[in-house]
């Protein structure tokens, strides 16, 4: 395992899971705040481990497996979170639709994963390559869940009342993005052997 930065800012991600879920769970006044900052932490990360490897040149094999297992592991660690939350669940627009969407997102990255999985092993993994449109499925994504765990207004901003909307966009983004994948991928899922 080559311990350059990108690696080390990867790494740092999956530490952080743990760190989120106590202090998300602790009962105390300023638990949301700083679980917030380790979210948003986690998300940064999630941006300039990449952007570090391309820059410095530092891409790894192991750095292109773990870097999305990571970036699954904090996401579905937080909506778990936010599902299991009671407080959560009495403000949400609806429990059912809020579910739907932390279904649909935990669920798609399940499909698409072992979909490369599956792809990489016939060679084919290239028309299964990250997206635009999964980049923004992530941004929104992320910035959703940041406010969602933060959950008090903002500068008189309803912070958790965007997070659920851009949540439902996230959600609808992630089952379009699902089905372009799907649909690059259909050819050589039913080709006959």
């Amino acid at each position: 395992m080559p311990l350059n930065i990108p690696n080390l800012l990867t790494l740092l991600r999956i530490l952080l899971i743990p760190v989120l879920f106590v202090v998300y769970v602790l009962d105390v006044k300023w638990s949301n705040q700083l679980a917030t900052v380790i979210f948003v932490v986690a998300a940064i990360t999630d941006w300039l481990d990449g952007f570090l490897a391309r820059k410095l040149n530092q891409y790894t094999p192991f750095g292109a497996f773990l870097d999305p297992v990571a970036d699954k592991l904090i996401v579905a660690t937080a909506l778990v979170l936010l599902a299991t939350d009671d407080n959560v669940l009495n403000m949400v627009i609806s429990v059912p639709l809020f579910a739907a969407a932390v279904a649909i997102i935990i669920g798609r990255e399940i499909v698409i994963s072992a979909l490369r999985e599956w792809m990489a092993e016939l060679g084919k993994r290239a028309s299964v390559a990250v997206s635009y449109i999964g980049k923004v499925k992530t941004a929104l994504q992320m910035i959703a869940i940041g406010m969602l765990i933060y959950q008090e207004p903002l500068f008189g901003l309803p912070i958790f009342i965007l997070g659920e909307i851009l949540l439902f966009v996230a959600a609808a983004l992630t089952l379009y993005s699902m089905f372009v994948y799907l649909k690059a991928a259909w050819p050589v899922l039913t080709e006959q052997e």
